[in-house]
């Protein structure tokens, strides 16, 4: 092989592996929980409103703390106000975003199903599928509820297949009767 053929050669191989590293970049697979599952590993459940957010550089990630006050607790023991970190965000001309990770706007509500430690701001167990949004009609002021991950497939380990699925215009209510039956079946099982 020439000179010439071996460059040629290494630059394919050298541009097939950047596509796949590319790919496998751009890759997000959540397995999908069940409701009951994210009420059972969830460390605290509450009704949070947005009250700001931070993006910045920590070990050469772009992370996001988003600052909530809490509305209404379901499960756990939380204070006023919490912490809850993500990754992605912008920091300066610099974007990163992963997909399936939620992002919060000033003043919006949500039910969000959190995970943590002592002395470390809270995750989002299960990413999108944690989030639960909620809106209010500007015309009845009726409030309902839509789960982030509703729109997009989720991997059922189960099945092996993707699946769309997910709390999807709920009334407030409902969901609030379902997320109590589903802390109480987790109450039961725990006795």
């Amino acid at each position: 092989m020439s000179y010439v053929q071996r460059r040629k050669f290494l630059g394919a191989v050298l541009f097939a592996l950047m596509a796949l590293l590319a790919v496998a970049a751009n890759a997000t697979t959540l397995a999908r929980m069940r409701f009951g599952e994210l009420a059972h590993q969830a460390t605290a459940v509450a009704r949070l409103r947005c009250v700001g957010t931070q993006s910045f550089w920590e070990h050469g990630e772009i992370w996001t703390e988003t600052r909530f006050a809490v509305v209404e607790q379901s499960k756990g023991s939380l204070p006023e106000f919490i912490r809850v970190r993500t990754i992605g965000g912008i920091v300066g001309n610099l974007h990163s975003r992963v997909e399936e990770v939620p992002t919060f706007r000033v003043g919006e509500e949500a039910y969000v199903f959190l995970w943590g430690r002592d002395g470390e701001p809270f995750r989002v167990l299960g990413w999108s599928q944690g989030t639960f949004r909620i809106r209010r009609d500007p015309r009845t002021g009726l409030e309902t509820v839509t789960q982030d991950s509703a729109a997009v497939p989720v991997f059922d380990p189960g099945t092996r297949q993707f699946r769309h699925g997910g709390v999807r215009n709920l009334p407030l209510a409902v969901f609030q009767l379902k997320l109590e039956r589903a802390l109480e079946g987790e109450r039961k099982q725990g006795q």
